[in-house]
């Protein structure tokens, strides 16, 4: 069977959450899968070494061009081009009008529930437009539609009035190269990045679902009481950002105990993970909520939300807060900073649950779904 995967963004430098989970579902089938021919379709950039080819498995770069472009004319064409049985897009939209049997992978509709026009950044409100145009468009011609939640999976059949079956969960998984890390290596992480010897982690975003804003009005508060003894590291987020949504809450003070590393490349998050004080993951609305698990496997207490995905995925290895009230946010901060026995509960919890998550698992599952189609094709 020939069976082609598009994983267009995985060789862009600064990867995020469904380029990381395509580049974990193609290694795992790597492992899997010696006999059906794999065509990878990929946009040409800069870290060709994400993935490597194999006997069964090609790399194809197609022009390189914007998203929507690349997408709908340059892989809808390869499609034809390497004549493949099947088609699996990864990151929530496809060709339309396609006659490759497709399987989608849809992480997420949350731009289809509120379109923030308003807020984030150009690329996010840009790729917020193009996904409400394509993804009602291409669902209900799918073959099967994967998507990572069992609470996600409930939103979109209810949305798209989907019966049951239709829907497939494939839950994210946690790398391998997630664990507890050394003190050394943690040392060299923190002399690296400057960071401080206490600190709390968060992984920011100018989406308005990862309630950076909530986050800040909790630490706000945690200051007024002078009890913001530790360095606040928050990733992947500029200070001018910062600067804005900090004056915004007249919260200045708070820039000298907030460091700013940049984007870090994931091999070297285990590290940030390993050296917090707490994990926190405050967001209004999540399909999944991976670095949830990333922070457990490697020994670091979460505190994040009672709402959407993040329930049934923490369990009862996180304290959970209400998003919406920073006053909960604080005190669970204060509660952990207090309670070294609460530390170690969540800890030995967190290591337990995040073993419950499995790239290979899911992969394994995917490859049944692969051979599906081959047998509904004869």
């Amino acid at each position: 069977m020939r069976i082609g995967i598009e994983a267009q963004r995985i060789f862009r430098k600064n990867k995020h959450g469904m380029d990381l989970v395509a580049v974990q579902l193609i290694k795992n089938l790597q492992r899997l899968d010696h006999h059906n021919q794999y065509f990878i379709f990929v946009n040409p950039d800069v870290d060709i070494n994400t993935i490597y080819p194999t006997a069964n498995f090609k790399i194809i770069l197609l022009q390189k061009s914007p998203y929507p472009i690349w997408e709908q004319y340059y892989l809808r064409k390869a499609s034809y081009d390497y004549k493949l049985d099947l088609l699996h897009c990864t990151s929530n939209t496809a060709p339309i009008s396609i006659k490759t049997p497709l399987i989608l992978t849809l992480h997420d509709i949350i731009y289809l529930e509120q379109i923030h026009l308003k807020s984030g950044t150009w690329y996010q409100r840009i790729g917020n437009l193009y996904r409400r145009w394509v993804v009602p468009r291409i669902v209900k011609s799918c073959h099967t539609i994967y998507t990572v939640s069992e609470f996600e999976k409930q939103v979109i059949e209810k949305h798209f009035n989907f019966q049951s079956g239709k829907v497939k969960v494939i839950n994210n998984g946690v790398a391998s190269y997630f664990k507890p890390q050394n003190d050394n290596l943690v040392d060299k992480i923190k002399q690296k990045y400057g960071l401080p010897d206490s600190y709390l982690l968060f992984l920011g975003n100018a989406d308005p679902k990862k309630n950076m804003l909530g986050l800040l009005k909790a630490l706000l508060q945690i200051d007024n009481k002078e009890q913001l003894t530790m360095g606040i590291v928050i990733l992947d987020f500029g200070i001018e950002e910062l600067e804005t949504m900090l004056s915004s809450i007249d919260a200045i003070q708070l820039l000298g105990k907030i460091h700013l590393p940049g984007y870090i490349v994931n091999e070297e998050l285990p590290c940030f993970y390993s050296g917090a004080l707490a994990f926190l993951y405050p967001s209004l609305r999540e399909s999944f909520g991976l670095p949830i698990l990333e922070a457990m496997a490697c020994k670091c207490p979460v505190i994040t939300s009672n709402t959407s995905s993040m329930p049934g995925i923490a369990k009862k290895a996180a304290i959970l807060i209400n998003p919406k009230k920073p006053a909960t946010i604080s005190e669970a901060i204060l509660r952990l900073k207090k309670d070294q026995n609460l530390r170690e509960e969540l800890i030995a919890k967190g290591i337990e649950r995040s073993k419950q998550f499995s790239y290979f698992t899911g992969a394994q599952a995917v490859l049944e779904t692969y051979n599906s189609v081959k047998r509904k094709k004869r």
